[in-house]
């Protein structure tokens, strides 16, 4: 087995260096602090940090604090463990310390606002959500029975889109988001198109295409592709975009021949 911490000797005595930008509030300013670990088989970022909350005391063998960062599932399935890693975008849980040079550098995600060390407040993404109604509307007073039966052929459409886990990912590689467009992001239209799909979920459709054509919607896309490639569960976000652009293409045209003839009505009463 390959040594990568640069230490000779055997496996007892390799160790995982770790570089790790903290920050105490969102008010104070960014600092790094190093720490040096015992190599375990099998370690991912994640089980490195919980070696430090069990003795945190940095690299120079003085006493800090744990380190602050979201996590939950531990098997890229929650999203909430995502950050940069050796300036990469990723998610903690799935990178394996073995696979990473060392130093491993460990840094916030940079397009959203810090919390403390390494998580972030993400809460622009559940509003933007609300924005397009990414639900089935179900709400009723009575049992509403069984739902509509949905065509195989586009479940298997859906299901790929369904796999998305707002790690945010996609969002922090995109050129667009946030500043200076708004852009509400690949995972955003991703679910619209999504609910688009199901019998019910499609009531909303026309609500939601029109808030893709809302500031920071669709249009804003500059179509870079790096949603895609970034995506840990390979939802292939470049062709929901193209297909919901397609849709609010179709939305905006049926609108532009309606509004007139509404208008026309509105003004001229007497003519009926």
């Amino acid at each position: 087995m390959q040594d990568i911490s640069g230490s000779g000797g055997g496996l007892a005595d390799r160790t995982v260096r770790l570089n790790i930008e903290r920050q105490d509030n969102p008010r104070s300013k960014p600092y790094w602090e190093e720490f040096e670990l015992r190599w375990r088989p099998g370690m991912n970022v994640i089980s490195a940090f919980m070696d430090i909350a069990m003795n945190p005391v940095n690299r120079h063998g003085k006493q800090t604090m744990p380190i602050t960062y979201d996590s939950n599932c531990l098997e890229e399935v929650c999203g909430s463990c995502a950050m940069r890693i050796n300036g990469q975008a990723a998610m903690a849980c799935s990178s394996l310390i073995d696979k990473l040079e060392q130093p491993i550098r460990l840094e916030p995600l940079s397009r959203f606002p810090v919390v403390r060390d390494l998580a972030v407040d993400r809460s622009v993404l559940f509003e933007n959500l609300k924005q397009v109604k990414a639900w089935v509307p179900v709400d009723g007073t009575y049992d509403l029975g069984a739902g509509p039966r949905i065509d195989p052929a586009v479940q298997e459409q859906a299901y790929p889109l369904s796999r998305c886990i707002s790690c945010c990912l996609c969002m922090e590689v995109c050129p667009q988001f946030p500043e200076p467009t708004r852009f509400v992001g690949a995972a955003i239209i991703n679910q619209v198109r999504l609910f688009n799909l199901h019998p019910t979920g499609a009531h909303l459709r026309q609500e939601r295409l029109t808030a893709m054509m809302s500031d920071g919607g669709i249009h804003e896309c500059s179509y870079a592709g790096n949603c895609v490639q970034i995506c840990p569960k390979n939802i292939p976000l470049t062709t929901s975009i193209s297909i919901v652009y397609g849709q609010v293409m179709k939305q905006a045209i049926g609108d532009l021949f309606q509004k007139p003839e509404l208008t026309s009505a509105r003004k001229e009463p007497g003519l009926r």
